[in-house]
This record gives C-alpha cells, sequence and structure tokens, in this order.
C-alpha cells in the first residue's frame, strides 16, 4: 500500500509530466495564440495553487511549481520560435492577467454573501491573503520572466542558434531563483515561522529546477512540432535570425 507521501510524490511527478505535454500540444494546436492563453491561465492558478502547502519529497513546500514551469516553457518556445518580442508580449499578458483578478476577487470578497451562499468562505480562504501573495508574485514574475527572456536571447547568440538544452536550462534555472527569492520574500516572510521559511524557499527553488531539468526534451519537441505557418527563424528585428 502506498503511503500518503509517496503518494504526493507521485501525483506531483504525473502532474508536472502533464502539464508540460499539454503545453506542448496547446502549440501544436494552437500556435502561439494557445501559449498565450496558457501563460495567462497559468498565471492564474499557479497563484491560486500557492496558498497551498504540501510535503514533497519529505519536505514542506507550495503549489503552483508545476503549472508554473509551463509558463518559463512556455516563453522559451516563444522566444526561440517567434523572437524576444512576442515573449516579451506574452509575459505583459500573463501580468495583466494577474492584475485584473486581484482587483476583480476584492470587489467580490466586499460583497455581503446572501443567506444560501456557499462560497464566500472559501473565497475568502483562497482570495483573502492573495493581494500581499499576488504582489509578490507579481514583482518576481516580471523580473524573472523579462530576465529568462533576455537569458534565453543571450545564450541564443553565444551558442550560434546551437545548444538548445543549454540556453533553456541556463535562463530558466537562473530565473526561476530569482522568481522564488523574490516571491518567497515579499508573499510568505512572516506567514510562516523562519525555519518553515526556509524550507519553503529551498524546496520552492528545488521543485522549479527539477522542471526546468524536465522540460528540455518537451522544448525540443515542441520545435519539432512547430505549426506549419511558423517561420523558420526569429523575427529579424530581434537580432538573432540567421544564427
Amino acid at each position: 500500500m502506498i503511503d500518503l507521501l509517496t503518494f504526493n510524490n507521485l501525483v506531483w511527478g504525473v502532474f508536472v509530466l502533464t502539464a508540460l505535454s499539454l503545453t506542448v500540444l496547446v502549440f501544436r494546436l494552437f500556435g502561439r495564440a494557445g501559449l498565450h492563453a496558457l501563460v495567462v491561465a497559468g498565471v492564474i492558478v499557479a497563484n491560486i495553487q500557492v496558498t497551498k502547502t504540501v510535503v514533497l519529497f519529505g519536505l514542506t513546500a507550495t503549489l503552483g511549481n508545476a503549472v508554473y514551469g509551463c509558463i518559463f516553457l512556455a516563453t522559451d518556445i516563444l522566444s526561440e520560435l517567434y523572437g524576444e518580442r512576442e515573449a516579451r508580449k506574452c509575459v505583459w499578458l500573463g501580468f495583466l492577467a494577474m492584475g485584473l483578478t486581484i482587483v476583480w476577487m476584492q470587489f467580490a470578497l466586499r460583497l455581503i454573501p446572501g443567506p444560501e451562499d456557499l462560497a464566500h468562505d472559501a473565497l475568502v480562504t483562497v482570495f483573502g491573503v492573495m493581494p500581499r501573495v499576488a504582489a509578490g508574485s507579481l514583482v518576481a514574475y516580471l523580473v524573472s520572466q523579462h530576465h529568462d527572456v533576455s537569458a534565453f536571447m543571450f545564450w541564443r547568440r553565444r551558442t550560434g542558434g546551437r545548444r538548445l538544452w543549454l540556453r533553456n536550462c541556463a535562463s530558466t534555472m537562473v530565473s526561476q531563483a530569482i522568481d522564488s527569492l523574490l516571491f518567497c520574500t515579499i508573499g510568505l516572510w512572516g506567514l510562516f515561522e523562519p525555519s518553515t521559511w526556509l524550507e519553503i524557499l529551498a524546496t520552492t527553488y528545488l521543485l522549479k529546477w527539477i522542471v526546468a531539468v524536465l522540460d528540455t526534451p518537451f522544448m525540443y519537441l515542441a520545435t519539432r512540432l512547430r505549426p506549419k505557418t511558423l517561420p523558420a527563424e526569429p523575427p529579424v528585428a530581434d537580432g538573432v535570425a540567421g544564427l
């Protein structure tokens, strides 16, 4: 019989592989528009999931790592195949989606629920702490995602368009470290005991690092399954065409 910790580990592993597979599938079916939609949905869902803590591999961690890893995969695909401008556009769309969600939900929470309401308390639990968590996430998201796009294109130029695995991992792993530190400091500091906070910071980055390693084959798969209408190289204006 599988114990609870092993069960969590297995479910998380399946979740990561499923989320990465769906990212490639969405790209195959809908191209860059699909990746834009995925990032918008991913930013919102990741910020809801991150309010839940679980035990993975014997350590306390927050959720949202798998979904957030797909956001980095999506922007890396856009950087590789469509260019830096398209990737940054997608980053800003994700930022807008999260900002709108925060505003809309704060109005929803201020409304007095009716006598037959079943959802208000649950919404308060999830979205009541969201402003601070979301503020930390928005800052971390913008800084880390823009770094990721810049780093990805830097390594693309340095490698002459070769070694896709290097620019995928090098850009994402550093960006994930930036994201984890900023988010945990702004969004979670003071909500947990210092020892628990440090554990969450370490495990948050560790899990994101694992996702970054696992997403490399999916990055290669996405470039092979590119929509037929996609140009062979990113736009010349982005300074990477012809490398």
